[in-house]
């Protein structure tokens, strides 16, 4: 399947244009960065705390952002987490925010003090929340209350409800066992427990509409560390890039040309993370990566090319042969980038928040690494050989 049947477009001659452009996007991305101070990295990277919040309904995000912002953390980041069906969302928690509310620092507790600042029903009073109470402060509850002691030092009580240690226990187990949250007080029956003991806990406590039920805090020192080994993740790729194509070329021309054009394509695609204030994650990372492979990947099928027809077309000028060499791969470049884009452009807009990062990334890095394997790196070569072309003429033209 071909697009183009006969293309005849020039270039090279149009390499000035191209690199211009390319040189435009890289200094307003290097501008964006240093403008906004840095780029915005995500917990990952600059520590903080995540915190896995399970509802029972499907989760309303706009109310779940109005509670943190009433705590003063409205930039923190909510993300649906999982499938559809298990309703969980992951807040992320920058350090910033994390200092000035310490109460989140206390996990499970804090998280659901703060978002029942909106998911408290009215009716709940002094009632405390059954769905995120811990082992120690469940148990300092179901032993603050009289009359259910005095039911467990009953005899004949079952052995889940005596004494309190063991309710608490059998509490917490069946909570952990059936996705982290109770939807009703019915399901207190199949522990066995009676339904005078029922009756007391509806008196003392409620069920809320989410539990907390993972809390994850990342230090500044380990988000430093992972910075540090994201950067020495690409620039490994990079260095094996260039000692591949150099191998394979058998020169350090094509390598460096290729090189140079995935730092440029990771740069400006920095760059557009910058313009947007979007979030540098680990998940981003990796389209990065991903990236970096991609296009390598594309400018090596140009460079193949070139490399054919200079040996079919001996006679031609290297520009001639550069341009038929792109101009005949343009068909399978359109298709195999064109196919790419459509899956990461539908990632991206039906993907969710969870991967929206991994799919902007892809988005921009595959049309700018297609662009880039057409008019960055094999314009580069042939500047190459101009420049190595003139240097010789001159020292001949020295040496009569």
């Amino acid at each position: 399947m071909r697009f183009f049947k006969s293309v005849n477009v020039d270039w090279i001659g149009k390499k000035n244009i191209f690199l211009g452009i390319s040189v435009g996007l890289m200094v307003a991305s290097v501008v964006s960065v240093v403008a906004r101070g840095g780029l915005r990295y995500g917990v990952d990277f600059s520590g903080g705390t995540l915190v896995y919040v399970k509802f029972k309904e499907n989760p309303p995000l706009d109310a779940i952002r109005a509670a943190l912002k009433q705590k003063g953390l409205g930039e923190s980041t909510i993300q649906r987490f999982g499938l559809e069906s298990d309703r969980e969302v992951i807040i992320s928690l920058d350090q910033t925010a994390t200092t000035r509310g310490q109460e989140l620092d206390h996990g499970q507790s804090g998280i659901a003090d703060t978002l029942n600042l909106s998911f408290r029903p009215a009716d709940a009073g002094s009632k405390l929340d059954l769905n995120n109470l811990g082992a120690v402060r469940l148990e300092a509850a179901l032993a603050g209350i009289p009359q259910l002691s005095q039911i467990l030092q009953k005899p004949g009580q079952p052995a889940v409800m005596a004494p309190v240690p063991a309710l608490t226990k059998a509490l917490i187990d069946y909570r952990n066992s059936h996705g982290g949250l109770f939807r009703s007080f019915e399901e207190l029956k199949t522990l066995g427990i009676t339904e005078e003991v029922s009756a007391l806990l509806r008196d003392r406590f409620y069920l809320g509409e989410f539990a907390v039920i993972k809390t994850e805090i990342v230090g500044a020192k380990i988000g430093k560390a992972l910075q540090r080994q994201a950067a020495s993740a690409a620039l490994y790729a990079l260095g094996g890039m260039l000692v591949y194509i150099g191998w394979r070329f058998k020169g350090a021309v094509y390598g460096t040309a290729a090189v140079i054009a995935v730092f440029h394509d990771v740069l400006i695609t920095v760059g557009f993370f910058s313009f947007f204030n979007k979030e540098i994650s680990l998940t981003v990372i990796a389209a990065l990566l991903t990236l970096v492979g991609y296009s390598t990947n594309d400018t090596i099928v140009v460079f193949d090319r070139i490399r054919e027809n200079l040996k079919l077309l001996r006679r031609e000028p290297l520009v001639s042969v550069v341009n038929k060499s792109i101009n005949q791969t343009l068909s399978r470049t359109i298709l195999t980038s064109g196919l790419t884009f459509l899956t990461v452009l539908s990632l991206y807009l039906f993907g969710g928040e969870v991967i929206n990062g991994f799919a902007f990334a892809l988005v921009i890095g595959i049309i700018i690494g297609s662009y880039s394997s057409i008019a960055i790196a094999s314009p580069l070569v042939v500047m190459w050989y101009d420049y190595r072309g003139k240097k010789k003429s001159l020292a001949k033209a020295a040496s009569f």
